[in-house]
């Protein structure tokens, strides 16, 4: 059977990087599922159980060395996966195998492992989110001056900056920074809490010492690199936890979508370009076109997530006393599936902010056929400083911007306002004044400084901060 022959997960084969990929992979599962094992027997034997430092050698020698055939085969014969790998990890470790998970029950590792994995997985997704934040500052900051139109329901408003505009995607990935630290932050290892979460065999085994049941978990937790353990659980851990990291993957997601969907009818405007390659394709049947094909990928992907984390959600609901065993293929898809998808969309979100076209001179068009209508406030201010009555001008300028809007629409013209106005002689304003209205130089408001502030005294602190951790290698595939 070739690999063209069976189905392989998308996510892996076109979307997701090598890195994630990795940590998702069988082998760091099941190589931390031994030094798990490890360290279970080292903090029995440092608490007076009777294991040998021959036995602990043993162990860590095949730490990384996983039999897969042996447990395999196994596994088809009891129908157990933990099991499986204990006798394929006693096969290799003879002397070893009468203490390979002594007192432990199967969420030992299964449960310990997935809080690990998925904080490794939280980890490299920070790395990710804090290149995007990078590379979006640095577009901010080049282009906080170049004046654009902004919109409300997708309707002209008033004028903002590109590098404004920015700030608002980069407001939300910092959102999703902090909603990452408090997530990683909150990650409790499960422990060694036996079957139903009352530590009864750890108890046997120290002959009812519940000190040394508490010091085992705090020696394991160390061991891996974890400061805090659950306080009390069922034999799992609360799956509220897994909705917890989802959630917050799928607030990246969200902030993700957002910025594909401006970029998107940005793209529809030209007034910005994707990233596309000299040899790139846009469509097989209409040779001109330059689709946005990779924000719409982080929009479908960003859907995807999106609606995975209501997978965590129901499991945590349905869960029945001490535990169940319906979560279990659930679990295994739509966590690492979620990871692998976010990794996709975070690279795509790199990828395109850095290598962005702006287009100024259509930017410019479009905010000039608009610019009359929101300088009527202006003209209005100053005719009423000239003495002109505002209840009437504002009637007035009503009228001609009906009558504009008319001729645009229905005889293709363009937007003669200003003109008008000019030789409205409601307005008592000469030509010269009203160029000079014309060319206000604040007409995007305060938006250049806040640009600025914003960059200056939230973002680069950060930077700053995770300095260490900026700098990746982002490859796109398709």
């Amino acid at each position: 059977m070739t690999n063209n022959s069976i189905y392989v997960n998308p996510l892996c084969d076109r979307y997701a990087s090598k890195e994630m990929q990795e940590i998702f992979s069988n082998d760091n599962k099941f190589i931390t599922w031994r030094k798990l094992w490890i360290a279970l027997a080292e903090s029995e034997k440092e608490l007076g159980l009777d294991i040998t430092d021959k036995q602990i050698a043993q162990l860590k020698a095949k730490a990384t060395n996983i039999n897969y055939d042996v447990a395999k085969q196994r596994e088809l014969e009891v129908r157990h996966d933990v099991m499986s790998h204990v006798y394929a990890y006693g096969v290799q470790c003879p002397d070893a195998a009468g203490i390979i998970h002594l007192g432990a029950t199967s969420a030992y590792v299964g449960d310990n492992t997935d809080i690990i994995v998925m904080r490794q997985g939280l980890l490299q997704v920070k790395k990710l989110l804090l290149n995007t934040i990078y590379a979006l500052y640095k577009f901010s900051d080049s282009y906080k001056s170049i004046t654009t139109l902004a919109y409300t329901h997708f309707q002209s408003a008033q004028p903002t900056t590109v590098g404004k505009r920015a700030t608002l995607w980069l407001n939300e990935l910092l959102m999703d920074l902090e909603s990452i630290d408090n997530t990683i932050d909150n990650l409790h290892l499960l422990g060694c809490k036996g079957t139903t979460g009352t530590g009864a065999s750890f108890y046997e085994l120290f002959n009812g010492d519940y000190e040394k049941v508490k010091t085992l978990e705090k020696l394991i937790a160390r061991k891996v690199d974890f400061v805090k353990v659950a306080s009390v659980s069922g034999q799992t851990y609360s799956r509220k936890l897994d909705y917890m990291v989802l959630s917050t993957l799928s607030k990246i997601a969200q902030s993700a979508h957002k910025f594909a969907g401006d970029i998107r009818l940005l793209s529809h405007l030209k007034e910005v370009e994707e990233p596309f390659e000299s040899k790139q394709i846009g469509s097989s049947a209409m040779a001109y076109k330059r689709n946005p094909m990779r924000s719409e990928r982080i929009c479908s992907l960003s859907r995807f997530v999106i609606v995975n984390a209501e997978n965590p959600a129901i499991t945590s609901a349905s869960q029945w006393f001490e535990r169940t065993l319906d979560d279990s293929a659930n679990r295994r898809i739509s966590i690492p599936q979620s990871f692998l998808a976010i990794d996709g969309i975070l690279s795509l979100y790199i990828n395109i902010i850095s290598g962005l076209k702006i287009y100024p001179k259509i930017i410019e068009k479009h905010l000039n056929e608009e610019l009359p209508f929101m300088l009527t406030e202006n003209i209005l201010m100053d005719a009423v400083k000239k003495g002109g009555d505002r209840q009437e001008l504002h009637e007035v300028i009503r009228k001609h911007s009906i009558d504009t809007i008319r001729s645009i629409k229905e005889e293709g013209k363009d937007n003669d306002l200003l003109e008008r106005l000019a030789n409205d002689s409601s307005f008592n304003l000469t030509q010269e004044e009203m160029k000079t209205i014309i060319k206000n130089p604040n007409i995007s408001g305060c938006a250049i400084i806040q640009t600025t502030e914003y960059l200056e005294n939230e973002i680069k602190p950060i930077l700053e901060k995770y300095k260490d951790l900026l700098g990746c290698d982002i490859k796109i595939t398709v």
